[in-house]
């Protein structure tokens, strides 16, 4: 009976603890200050809270419980663009807008993204940083200065700074808004430009490796860069006009070509080629090929050539060569003839490479 009571003593202890608890900081809902205080996506602000979301790829801020919030009266709001009227009033420091909507859901919804847009600004917590524009102005919150008031259909805003960029910076953003409310996601899926900074562009397509096959550009601050160490194997069906480059066989040349300056840096790369099915004749040397198609030698072996020199591995299935008609002793001197593709292909991914089709 002893043991009885003091289980359920304390049993009532950690009820009463675990209810302290929920009372202070409520389920989900953030600690820290901000606008709100009221209904489930406010809680207390937007410190942290239980649900954290983390850095989203391409350095998407998405680390506060107000993030998918605002996300959400984002997308409402350029769903209902049409229903948003906006004037932007240049300042020498700045602007003032106005922006409004005869639908009351709307002019709240206009209302509290301003709101916590301002607190955002406040508080340096970005958001849209894939936006070049956006991003940019996040580096400078400490030089804005954003006042709004309400109105009946929706906000006034008057945002300045008194350093000039900034203030070119703050008018670039206002331009980008007014876009929103044009032209609704359309505009949302733009990159916007830093004022005085072009885009980046990408560089001249080169042939970095492979001569004259398979040109590429230089994408230095593109996301997945090629990776040293790569192992790839491109299983090769893909035939084509018998008088004519191999369409597939100039897609090896742009791999090589990527890993060799398509990147920040170039990446180290172990590529492996099988031929079979249609593409199985791309292999044989001038004579038999011209005696196969009646041609003038094989079109595709000036490539070939540049890829064995370049350190990739060659392989025909011997078993689609002879079922087609022709012999090892037919296939081109740098290409190795595998028992088959089968082997081939299953032998060099228990290698590490990874599995690359190409058929068409």
């Amino acid at each position: 009976m002893k043991r009885h009571t003091t289980y359920l003593l304390t049993l009532t202890l950690v009820m009463l603890a675990t209810a302290s608890t929920f009372a202070q900081n409520g389920p989900g809902f953030g600690r820290g200050r901000g606008p709100g205080g009221g209904g489930p996506g406010f809680g207390r602000g937007m410190g942290r809270g239980a649900q954290q979301h983390g850095q989203g790829p391409g350095g998407e801020h998405a680390g506060d419980d107000r993030h998918e919030e605002d996300h959400v009266v984002f997308q409402f709001l350029l769903e209902n663009h049409k229903k948003i009227k906006r004037t932007v009033k240049e300042l020498p420091n700045g602007v003032e807008t106005l922006t409004e909507s005869d639908v009351p859901e709307i002019a709240a919804k206009i209302k509290e993204h301003v709101e916590w847009m301002e607190y955002r600004v406040e508080n340096t917590n970005p958001i849209r940083m894939r936006d070049p524009l956006f991003a940019e102005i996040f580096k400078h919150t400490d030089k804005i200065k954003m006042v709004h008031e309400d109105t009946d259909n929706g906000v006034k805003v008057i945002e300045t700074s008194d350093d000039p960029y900034v203030a070119t910076l703050i008018q670039a953003h206002a331009k980008a808004v007014s876009g929103f409310v044009e032209r609704g996601f359309a505009e949302a899926m733009k990159n916007h430009p830093v004022p005085g900074k072009e885009m980046t562009k990408p560089s001249e397509p080169s042939h970095p490796i492979i001569a004259n096959y398979g040109a590429v550009v230089k994408l230095a601050n593109a996301a997945q860069q090629p990776r040293p160490g790569t192992k790839l194997l491109v299983d090769l069906t893909k035939g084509g006009d018998a008088d004519k480059l191999n369409s597939g066989l100039e897609k090896v040349a742009r791999y090589l070509n990527i890993y060799a300056g398509g990147g920040a840096e170039p990446a180290d790369a172990q590529i492996a080629v099988v031929f079979h099915g249609d593409a199985t004749q791309l292999v044989l040397n001038a004579d038999a090929y011209s005696a196969m198609f009646k041609t003038e030698g094989n079109p595709n072996l000036d490539l070939l050539h540049q890829l064995h020199e370049a350190g990739v591995e060659l392989y025909v299935c011997g078993q689609s060569l002879i079922s087609k008609g022709s012999q090892p002793d037919d296939v081109a001197v740098f290409v190795d003839t595998a028992v088959s593709a089968l082997t081939a292909v299953v032998n060099l991914q228990a290698d590490g490479y990874a599995y690359l089709p190409m058929a068409k």
